[in-house]
C-alpha cells in the first residue's frame, strides 16, 4: 500500500479520536458531555468510516 493511503488512514483515525476529547464547547454532544465536536459520536464514526474506505481503496489497488 502506498504511503499516501497510510497518511489518509492515520489522519482520519486521529481526527475521529480528537472529536471524543472533552473540551469547552457551546453545547453538549449527543453523549451528554462537552467535546471538541458537538456531533460526537456521529462525527467519530464518519471519520473512522472514511479511514476504513481509504484503507480499503489502498489495499484494493
Amino acid at each position: 500500500m502506498k504511503w499516501y493511503y497510510w497518511v489518509g488512514v492515520i489522519l482520519f483515525f486521529v481526527l475521529g479520536v480528537t472529536t471524543l476529547i472533552p473540551a469547552p464547547a457551546s453545547k453538549p454532544s449527543f453523549l451528554g458531555y462537552y467535546a471538541h465536536c458537538s456531533f460526537t459520536p456521529i462525527s467519530t464514526i464518519i471519520c473512522w468510516v472514511i479511514a476504513g474506505a481509504i484503507y480499503w481503496l489502498g489495499k484494493r489497488g
